[in-house]
């Protein structure tokens, strides 16, 4: 694994004072006019950029920890923002103690969240990458396996040397990627002739070679290598180093360390709790412990025939909610009034309503903020593949369990269709006798082995302005297959409840026509 700070803000000054003398000094050291100079005055000029260059260097002020100080100040000190920001400029140790005194002294810490770092993650599993992506207060983009083909590059997680089965894993991640390619060149020319009309134009071979990709991925493992680039505020990045350094995880522990490694230096006054505390390192395993030893077995479910989509909690009277809630924003009633006045609309007027609410929307537009008073909880049972795009909508609450091979696996149509069915399943039956011996010996690292068709549940919960984004994303004829299903089961099932506040719940593709539907019921 690798993790390089590609970047870091700096105060706009401290880039132009850079640019500057770098342009001083591309001006002096041009050969046609640096050469007619005589040596004395050549030496002058160097040793005036020298000095320069000292000063500049004395400053130690490439750090964003200046602008944390400088705003830090604002709501103390009565000169310009500007000027407080030269002062830190021009005083990076009191800057520092500046800092120190705010966020961990006075408990200011908001002011860390103006450092903001970038970086680039290399080299790290896709089971990982899970849990590097569930702190919500980041920005990643992470390499696709839907568009890139795979290499045979994958991670062995530090404790599986103590189980006796190190050579089994590698045997088996080979058979499952050798299954890959196998299914890949099979499944190419299939989606060619499937979509032989888009084959005709060399410029979608590109597109129906990734729908192979695609489909292919189902059989490759968690422990697949991939890479990502993360942006993230000092004031997330510090809570991010101490929970990962309270993980079980050794691959989640290295993370945190390269983090930390790459940012101390630079930000000595803002991320500085980065150790375990007793409460991340244990509060899971007492939860287990304590549920292994308090519940009974009779509670233990059989799972068959259950469905992959369940609505589990909504309010029924949703679309009057968010009638009263707009009518107490727009119209200056107390909630008590504005509750009377949508409970006295009939029907008609409900919908005339929603009607004046939607009103030229389009399709990149947000509804309106009150939507997000409205939630609704899902339970899913999803792919590893499919939880990879779910776990980006990060304004949801999301809750997993540990992938469970008794699940089941999502088989995709294409598969079946080329009749590759029986190579697939072969490769997941070793799979999972490969998962089973591991489980028995460290239940931590056995998912590293399962792959992106096995299952987990999960409990997602989100509001109504969030699910019509995600819904505009994800039931979109571009979506990919696995989760536009998901997603389209949900909104099927928030609209057989509430069929007006839902009403323009579809994808990019089908929104044009369900609003002009909507518009003239």
């Amino acid at each position: 694994m690798k993790v390089l700070l590609s970047g870091l803000n700096l105060d706009i000054e401290t880039i132009k004072e850079l640019k500057g003398f770098i342009q001083r000094v591309a001006l002096l050291l041009n050969e046609s006019a640096f050469d007619i100079l005589d040596e004395q005055t050549q030496e002058k000029h160097l040793r005036s950029l020298y000095r320069e260059a000292q000063a500049l260097l004395k400053q130690d002020n490439l750090t964003p920890e200046t602008l944390s100080a400088a705003y830090a100040r604002i709501s103390r000190n009565p000169k310009p923002v500007n000027e407080l920001r030269v002062i830190a400029r021009q005083e990076v140790d009191k800057a520092r103690k500046s800092n120190q005194n705010i966020i961990f002294g006075l408990g200011h810490s908001s002011v860390a969240e103006h450092a903001v770092f970038n970086f680039d993650i290399l080299g790290v599993s896709r089971y990982a990458v899970e849990i590097i992506e569930h702190f919500r207060l980041a920005s990643y983009t992470e390499k696709s396996q839907r568009y890139i083909l795979f290499k045979d590059d994958f991670v062995i997680p530090s404790e599986l040397q103590k189980t006796g089965l190190e050579e089994a894993y590698i045997h088996t991640i080979h058979e499952q990627n050798q299954t890959y390619y196998t299914l890949y060149e099979n499944l190419r020319p299939y989606f060619f002739e499937k979509h032989a009309t888009l084959a005709n134009d060399p410029k979608n071979h590109k597109m129906l070679e990734g729908l192979a990709k695609e489909d292919a991925r189902y059989v490759i493992s968690l422990s697949t290598q991939t890479q990502l680039g993360m942006t993230v505020n000092a004031r997330s990045l510090e809570n991010i180093i101490s929970k990962c350094n309270s993980h079980p995880l050794s691959e989640i522990r290295e993370y945190a360390d390269l983090l930390y490694g790459c940012t101390k230096s630079y930000t000595p006054s803002i991320v500085k709790y980065v150790m375990p505390t007793p409460y991340l390192a244990h509060k899971n395993k007492d939860i287990c412990d304590f549920i292994q030893n308090n519940t009974p077995e009779k509670y233990v479910l059989e799972r068959k025939n259950e469905p992959d989509v369940r609505l589990v909690d909504y309010p029924a009277d949703a679309d009057e909610q968010i009638l009263t809630i707009i009518l107490l924003k727009q119209g200056n009633f107390s909630l008590e009034h504005a509750q009377k006045i949508s409970s006295s609309f009939n029907p008609a007027q409900k919908l005339e309503f929603f009607k004046s609410v939607f009103s030229n929307i389009n399709p990149w537009d947000s509804v309106l903020r009150e939507f997000e008073f409205i939630y609704f909880t899902f339970e899913l049972i999803v792919s590893a593949s499919n939880y990879g795009q779910l776990k980006r909508h990060r304004m949801a609450n999301i809750i997993t369990q540990n992938y469970d091979p008794s699940l089941g696996v999502t088989v995709p149509e294409s598969i079946i269709e080329t009749k590759q069915h029986h190579n697939f399943q072969k490769i997941i039956t070793k799979t999972e006798s490969l998962y089973e011996k591991v489980y028995k010996q460290n239940p931590l690292i056995s998912p590293y082995i399962l792959t992106n068709a096995h299952r987990r549940r999960v409990l997602f919960k989100i509001n109504l302005r969030e699910l019509y984004h995600f819904s505009r994303l994800r039931e979109d004829q571009h979506a990919q297959w696995d989760i536009r299903n998901i997603a389209t089961q949900m909104v099927v099932l928030v609209k057989t409840f509430l069929p007006l506040s839902t009403a323009l719940l579809s994808g990019k593709d089908m929104f044009d026509s369900t609003y002009q539907h909507f518009m003239k019921s």
